[in-house]
This record gives C-alpha cells, structure tokens and sequence, in this order.
C-alpha cells in the first residue's frame, strides 16, 4: 500500500504593513518532492483551503526551478474542516512566519493533530511549523509537546531575521512553555529531533532531514 501524507500550509500572508509572509517555499516543496519521489501520494491543505501564499522572501534569483515548480501545488489547497486523519500515514507542517498567526489557534488543525498522535500516526513539522502544535492539547488534557524532545525555529534565529518584535509570540519560548524539552543546535544547521511519532526540525536546512526521518518511520 502507498503511504499518504498530509500537508498543512498557513494562509496567512502579512506580519505588519509592508512586510509580507507566507509559506517559506523551499520547505513545502522538498518535502513534496521527496515525499512523492518515494512514491507517496500527498494531500495539501489549509485552515481556509484555496491559495496558500508564497513568503516573498523564499524566493530569489537562486531559488531553484524544481522549487518553484511546487508552487502550483499550494494553489488549491483542500479546506482543513473537510480534512480527516482516514486514510493518512502522517501529518506534515512546513514553515513561514504566517504558521504563528494562523495555525495555533486553528480548531480544525489541533483537533487533526491531536487525532494523527493519538492513533499512533506520525506529526512532524519544521521550522515555524511548530507553531501548529503549540495549540494542541491530548486528551488527557496535556499539551501535546510537554515532556516531549521538540526542536523548531530557535529564539536566537528569530533575533537574527529582525521580526521577533512584530511576531505575536516566540516559537521556542512558546514550546518551553508548555513544557517541551527544546533541543536548540547553532544557528542555521541542520537539526531535527525524533520523540516517538512527533518529529520536528530547526529551520530550513532541517526540511530534508525532517522528511527522510518520516520517510524512515513509514518504512
């Protein structure tokens, strides 16, 4: 049987006046990528379904072609209330500051995280895609991330892109809140950590890694 794995986007696009955000490309479109490369047939969807936009600032003269391709991808995203865990191996959050606007406080998205972990299927997320899991509470009325080895975009990484003021909370700070043991490597490294089913990575260079580590687990 073919694994299928869902893939939840922000629909967020604006961090204040002037300054846009969104999905940062190159992390939905290497877990795509790969995902579909092993076979896997792939799902995308959003808190309000139809377009789900691109931060500008993923994207430049370098970006290569295969990850703008993806971009049609993220054009009709599938509405996350029509959205169940049936049928689906795992759950896929990538980042862009628009996740911590919109996905924690998503009622549809926690309750489908809360259902793929508590029937054994894997949640995995990268970089500001932890800000989907922030809002999560198991049944037991725990948070989903207490007690549990996470890892996400680091405060000191947040300080480094400037936006940490306009943000409407830090994503580390949030985790160790709730009581996650938060597993920060440097700045900018490849980093992921694997607790049971619940995976999650640093940063962009973390995508990969993230992905292979479901892929893995799935195996």
């Amino acid at each position: 049987m073919s694994k299928e794995v869902l893939i939840v986007v922000t629909n967020h696009s604006d961090i204040h006046e002037g300054k846009k955000t969104g999905i940062w490309l190159s992390e939905f479109a290497e877990a795509y990528m790969e995902f579909t490369a092993q076979g896997y047939k792939v799902t995308v969807a959003s808190p309000l379904g139809g377009n789900g936009p691109i931060d500008p600032g993923s994207v430049d003269a370098n970006t290569p072609q295969e990850i703008l391709d993806a971009k049609k991808y993220l054009e009709n995203t599938i509405k996350l209330d029509e959205v169940s865990t049936e049928g689906f191996d795992a759950i896929f959050l990538p980042g862009g500051h628009g996740t911590m606007y919109d996905l924690p406080h998503d009622e549809n998205l926690k309750r489908l995280v809360r259902e793929f972990y508590e029937q054994d299927k894997i949640v995995a997320a990268v970089c500001h895609g932890p800000a989907g899991l922030v809002g999560v509470t198991l049944t037991n009325g725990q948070p989903l991330v207490a007690g549990k080895r996470v890892n996400a975009f680091t405060d000191r990484e947040e300080a480094q892109t400037t936006l940490d003021k306009h943000l409407p909370f830090l994503l580390e700070s949030k985790l160790r809140d709730l009581g996650a043991i938060f597993v920060a490597a440097p700045n900018w490294s490849t980093h992921y950590e694997v607790d049971g089913n619940l995976i999650t990575g640093q940063n962009p260079q973390s995508t990969l890694a993230v992905t292979k580590a479901v892929i893995e687990k799935l195996s």
